[in-house]
């Protein structure tokens, strides 16, 4: 799969809430295989971006099936950890403001409000539920795709805040937008 197989925004899909799974088929292994191809193949197109994760909804399948990348720092690392059926048991820690950006948002960036911490339940590939702690940028990351399963997107945090809107530069710095002219009769908005 390869990166046309994104949506992007206006997409309704993507204010859709995604599908359960009942059993890990095969079916839903080529679909972690296919978000994995999908998600390098925009990363390599772009010269000061990462492709974080990616949840199945944007490559335009309602499933509940997420992969996160398993290496922030380190571009070279191309592996993901698929996690099927994620959910946030609790949230915790304190409520931080941060820059996050989406495959599925493109060109846009918002400073977005998220808990520092988050406790996960998922199942792994092989079909065993998985429990665990996460703090900092993987929890904001985990936040963000478990979002993507039930049809929000992280412009719906900030639509309110007119100063949390940015664009990346050709030097990969971000630069805020003028949120009338550059946001509010954008795509971003139904």
């Amino acid at each position: 799969m390869k990166k046309d197989a994104i949506i992007t925004l206006p997409n309704p899909h993507l204010r859709q809430k995604s599908r359960r799974i009942h059993v890990v088929t095969d079916d839903i292994k080529k679909l972690v295989r296919d978000m994995t191809d999908a998600s390098l193949d925009w990363e390599d197109s772009r010269p000061h971006e990462i492709s974080a994760a990616l949840a199945a909804v944007q490559v335009d399948q309602l499933e509940r099936v997420v992969i996160v990348r398993s290496d922030f720092d380190d571009k070279s690392v191309r592996e993901f950890i698929p996690l099927i059926n994620p959910e946030i048991v609790k949230l915790e820690g304190e409520i931080t403001l941060a820059e996050e950006g989406c495959l599925s948002v493109n060109g846009y960036y918002g400073k977005v409000p998220r808990h520092s911490k988050v406790r996960i339940k998922a199942l792994n590939l092989e079909g065993h539920e998985v429990r665990f702690k996460a703090e900092g940028f993987l929890a904001r990351v985990l936040q963000h795709e478990i979002d993507h399963t039930n049809g929000i997107l992280f412009v719906d945090h900030i639509k309110d805040n007119k100063d949390a809107f940015y664009r990346l530069d050709s030097k990969g710095e971000l630069k805020p937008l003028n949120y009338e002219k550059d946001v509010a009769r954008s795509v971003l908005w139904d």
